[in-house]
């Protein structure tokens, strides 16, 4: 009970955190690690330990299913080598530098330190996507970043598997076998993640209930895993593929009713597996700092040093890469801004700890791996820092640099598409009012709707500052439903009406009222 108590007061200290880092603007996750942190060093706090497999099984699948389902495949596909170099040649030259400078100034000898330069060596995607959500980035810059984290697993985990082989059985490194290994994890994560979203495609298209519609959604991200490991492929990528193929047609699987379910339900579960992943982190650190002997308790300088490697070995990976992308797109002079924005952006998080969770304790020969405590503590600490550092700054690095998209240009966008949107559905009522298939009376109603959106979009093209009919409509509407939801409430409260048409009215309204904030 003790335990079951403890993950409750986590679910709720996570969620109050995260609410008001919403309502601060804060990036959620490095709030919530610091908080996790605090509390931690409270007195009395208990010891909090994570399982790898709690991580790897239950949080993670939903978390990645969700990130690979915002990708657009249309802009995937603009930026698909860029992310090749950086999904494979990134990780390498990240697990080596990493490993060089660890050998170096930390107490860990060379096996251990490359196996703590494969753990660290791939952004992390719940972090990126978390961090990112609320940055108003370029679409191919957030593309870019979001799906280099996304698929650069397969590179991290062969990494991790040799580094891992060769610290606890004193093996050679072969890398040969490292080749093969990259491949069926890639590839056979690949072909599952594809197979399972071909079968949902084919169940959600003949299925219409809204329940059985959320439970195959949840259990979508679960079943890719858990059939990628039992493979022995990539899970990541297996969840990755299925939630990239399956984004792309939700509009075309379900309907707007099930879409909204979905949308809310989806919402809510992301939320609170983010908000209590990242305050483990924080909660975690100080159990592990105990238990490393005095030998060290340098720690911090080594995070710091890791740290900073991993954040020029990218940089200096990511400009000339940026220069030669900009000069082929017709720049003659590079712009340094976008590569210091991937830097910044190029957060660890969940996955690294899962995998330095994973790190076997004893060796073959059945003697304690005595290094993996410093491992586990540089690994948390880095994430922490990258959470934490350039959590809380990458919004002011994104507005310093210039490139982020100014909301007037959101808005253009969205203004001419909903004028583009209105006219075809004009041209349509015209159509329809030639066949004399429609009572004019329809049509006319349906006409003003259409003519009344069309002048509210052109009003925006035009900077105009004359607030539009349309948006004094929506105000004087949201006001009316406020009346008509206390009136249904005295209803219900005299005892005038049942709680079930209670709710369905209640529903109705709120359906209303959410469209009205959408339009």
């Amino acid at each position: 009970m003790r335990g079951v108590g403890t993950v409750l007061a986590l679910v709720v200290l996570a969620t109050v955190v995260a609410t008001f880092a919403r309502r601060w603007r804060i990036p959620a996750p490095s709030l919530l690690v610091v908080a996790g942190l605090a509390v931690a060093l409270l007195p009395g706090t208990p010891t909090i330990r994570v399982s790898p497999e709690v991580i790897g099984l239950v949080v993670l699948p939903p978390l990645l299913y969700a990130s690979a389902e915002e990708l657009s495949w249309r802009e995937l596909r603009a930026v698909w080598k860029p992310v090749g170099v950086l999904a494979v040649g990134l990780v390498l030259a990240s697990a080596a530098a990493v490993g060089a400078v660890a050998s170096l100034v930390t107490p860990l000898s060379w096996q251990m330190a490359l196996v703590l330069g494969a753990i660290l060596a791939s952004t992390d995607p719940v972090a990126v996507t978390a961090l990112g959500r609320r940055l108003a980035l370029p679409p191919k810059v957030q593309m870019l970043v979001q799906a280099e984290s996304l698929f650069n697993d397969a590179t991290s985990l062969v990494l991790y598997r040799v580094a891992v082989s060769v610290a606890v059985a004193s093996a050679a490194a072969n890398w040969g076998a490292a080749g093969g290994e990259f491949l069926l994890l890639a590839g056979g994560g690949t072909l599952i993640g594809a197979v399972v979203a071909a079968v949902v495609t084919v169940i959600r298209r003949r299925t219409e209930d809204p329940v059985l519609e959320t439970v195959i959604s949840l259990v979508t991200p679960y079943a890719a895993y858990v059939l990628a490991e039992a493979a022995h492929t990539s899970g990541v990528t297996s969840v990755v593929v299925a939630g990239v193929v399956l984004g792309g047609r939700g509009d075309r699987l379900t309907n707007a009713r099930i879409r909204l379910q979905l949308h809310a339900v989806y919402g809510t579960v992301v939320f609170l597996l983010e908000s209590v992943v990242f305050s483990l982190i924080g909660l975690a650190l100080p159990a592990q700092v105990r238990a490393l002997s005095d030998g060290d308790r340098a720690w911090p300088l080594y995070a710091l040093a890791v740290a900073g490697t991993l954040i020029a070995v990218r940089l200096l990976w990511l400009a000339p890469l940026s220069a030669v992308v900009q000069r082929k797109g017709g720049i003659q002079r590079p712009n340094w801004r976008v590569p210091v924005v991937l830097t910044w952006a190029g957060t660890r998080g969940v996955v690294p700890l899962a995998a330095a969770l994973s790190i076997p304790v004893t060796a073959k020969d059945g003697s304690a791996l005595t290094e993996r405590p410093l491992v586990l503590v540089l690994t948390t600490s880095v994430v922490v820092v990258t959470l934490v550092v350039q959590g809380f700054s990458l919004a002011s690095v994104v507005r310093r640099s210039g490139i982020a998209l100014e909301p007037d240009h959101t808005e253009r966008e969205e203004a001419a598409a909903r004028c583009r949107l209105a006219d075809a559905g004009i041209r349509r009522l015209e159509e329809l009012s030639e066949l004399e298939a429609v009572p004019d009376v329809v049509l006319d109603r349906l006409r003003r709707g259409l003519n009344a959106r069309l002048d509210d979009a052109r009003d925006r093209l035009a900077d105009s500052t004359v607030e539009s009919a349309d948006l004094v409509y929506r105000q004087l509407r949201r006001d009316l439903i406020a009346v008509e939801a206390a009136e249904l409430r005295r209803l219900y409260d005299e005892h005038t009406i049942s709680d079930t048409t209670r709710r369905r009215l209640q529903r109705s309204l709120d359906l209303e009222e959410a469209r009205l904030a959408d339009a």
